[in-house]
């Protein structure tokens, strides 16, 4: 299956026309390790060598533990980096755990609403996972069209696909990424609670 999942992850590469495909090849105990240095050393490599504006990476509010220790893992490695040569921007994007519940003002829109028929292909061409039971290529899709349309409320569609993010650039100065994602977790429970405080009280009879 990993020669598989690295044959088609090539075929990928050479349908986006991508400039590079780096593939570690490090297991997912790895990843998960906080101990071992040999992730972020790798990816430190590659940030070393192409010199990124932008990053983007799984969130911290992903429900996938491989993900989530990618993503810290991505940060440190962006960390270790000199301050004038860490990328612009690192945005954490949605797996396992879509980013529909943050609030407007934390959630980054990114309309993936050209070339849909490029996304199909791209998607089509990861066929082991499909063909495994799990449409992926069917969820995506769809999971994209439909943040699109409930994004706004009160207003017509301006895009066919949307993907969210979770912006972790403040974390490339430092702070407690546990921190970052609580205050998400904070404003998105603040605005609940203060639309039903503000809909649910009762008006006195004249």
């Amino acid at each position: 299956m990993k020669s598989v999942r690295r044959l088609e992850q090539r075929k990928a590469a050479f349908v986006g026309e991508y400039s590079a495909v780096l593939q570690l090849d490090h297991p997912s105990a790895h990843v998960k390790d906080a101990s071992d240095g040999t992730v972020v050393s790798d990816l430190l490599a590659i940030l070393q060598a192409t010199r990124p504006e932008l990053v983007y990476t799984h969130n911290l509010a992903d429900k996938h533990d491989t993900h989530v220790a990618l993503a810290l893992r991505v940060l440190t490695a962006c960390r270790a980096l000199q301050p004038d040569q860490r990328p612009k921007r690192v945005i954490g994007c949605e797996v396992w755990r879509d980013l529909d519940w943050l609030c407007d003002a934390d959630r980054l829109a990114m309309p993936v609403d050209t070339h849909e028929n490029l996304h199909a292909a791209l998607l089509g061409v990861f066929d082991s996972q499909i063909a495994g039971g799990k449409r992926y290529d069917l969820a995506t899709a769809g999971r994209r069209r439909s943040h699109a349309t409930y994004s706004e409320s009160h207003a017509t569609d301006r895009h066919t696909g949307l993907i969210w993010g979770m912006d972790l650039t403040p974390l490339l100065a430092g702070g407690d990424p546990a921190e970052h994602a609580r205050s998400h977790i904070r404003r998105f429970e603040q605005d609940v609670l203060d639309r039903i405080a503000r809909l649910g009280q009762e008006t006195k009879p004249l």
